[in-house]
């Protein structure tokens, strides 16, 4: 089988736990090489995950003539310099989430990636859940009717010191925001997937429990282009983690208590029905291997660069960001 060589740019919590073991482990994905800023922790990544190469200046990642594409997990202020650079040296680019600090980044990240000829895909993964596809489709059958409002609750207790790792998701110049950015910005993905484009956004930021300069508690609402309605909540301060999904239409509902699970009820005139589709065990695995197959098969990945760009103007509407004309 054909194979697409990587190098991963960052090593961090999601590299480690999902990132890393999906490219060592499907098989069109060759993992040639790793970089993390602590030479002796980059080699024992590189070790733990079969990589033959490793190196503490990501520069070198993307000047390796061996490597075809690369994974860029960094804080988001690095995603632009890093996938600029990569364009430049031709190698694809599949980037975390979210894409860029606003929409003008995102812009240069695309302008680059079009001008030499390389797949540019952003880390949404959620897009490829089955419940997700699911969902989209019992919409567009109009088995649940006009869609009226939608809503999500994504709450996450976290709190980190300087110096503990994800501190950076705290400090606004490297992350550009607080839980709205960080969590909400994969909600607003589904909610696009499923109900179509996002014609306004307010957003409501907060620090109800802890002070930083980012918010720990935001609310977003939306309005569709169809006129349906939406509510997204993010939070670090509530106690109770939350992962919820409801649509409301005129002729049913969808309620899923933990999207990363996958179970649904569908509640109809003809009764109730209760539907499992769980994620892939490894939920960055099939996003890996939509991206490679892209590259492969020279065609467009399934999460686009231009996606991506969509989440963010959404963002930068709910942080009332100056949007480029």
């Amino acid at each position: 089988m054909k194979k697409l060589k990587w190098g991963l740019i960052g090593c961090g919590d999601i590299s480690g736990k999902r990132v890393a073991p999906a490219l060592r482990d499907l098989d069109n994905c060759d993992l040639v090489s790793i970089n993390r800023a602590n030479y002796a922790k980059a080699e024992a990544f590189a070790r733990q995950f079969g990589a033959r190469k490793w190196t503490k200046d990501w520069r070198e990642i993307i000047e390796d003539d061996e490597i075809k594409a690369v994974y860029i997990a960094t804080p988001v202020y690095l995603h632009a310099e890093m996938t600029i650079a990569a364009a430049k040296a031709g190698k694809h680019v599949l980037c975390e989430k979210p894409m860029g600090m606003n929409t003008g980044e995102c812009d240069s990240m695309i302008d680059a990636c079009e001008s030499n000829g390389v797949k540019l895909g952003i880390a949404y993964y959620r897009h490829f859940y089955p419940a997700v596809s699911r969902i989209r489709e019992i919409i567009k059958s109009g088995k649940i009717g006009i869609i009226a409002h939608a809503q999500i609750n994504n709450f996450e207790p976290f709190n980190r010191r300087p110096g503990e790792p994800r501190y950076w998701l705290l400090q606004k110049e490297k992350s550009g925001g607080g839980p709205m950015m960080d969590m909400g910005c994969h909600r607003i993905e589904v909610f696009t997937n499923i109900l179509g484009h996002i014609k306004e956004a307010k957003g409501f930021l907060s620090n109800v429990l802890y002070e930083r300069k980012v918010e720990d508690t935001a609310i977003a609402h939306f309005l569709f282009e169809t006129g349906t309605t939406a509510v997204l909540t993010s939070s670090h301060a509530a106690f109770e983690p939350q992962d919820t999904l409801d649509v409301f239409g005129c002729k049913g509902s969808i309620h899923v208590p933990v999207l990363n699970e996958g179970t649904m009820t569908i509640k109809t005139r003809d009764g109730e029905r209760v539907e499992k589709y769980p994620p892939h065990a490894n939920v960055h695995q099939p996003l890996i291997d939509d991206f490679t197959r892209a590259v492969l098969d020279n065609r467009e990945p399934g999460v686009t660069g231009e996606m991506g760009r969509k989440v963010t103007i959404v963002e930068d509407m709910i942080y009332e960001r100056v949007l480029p004309r």
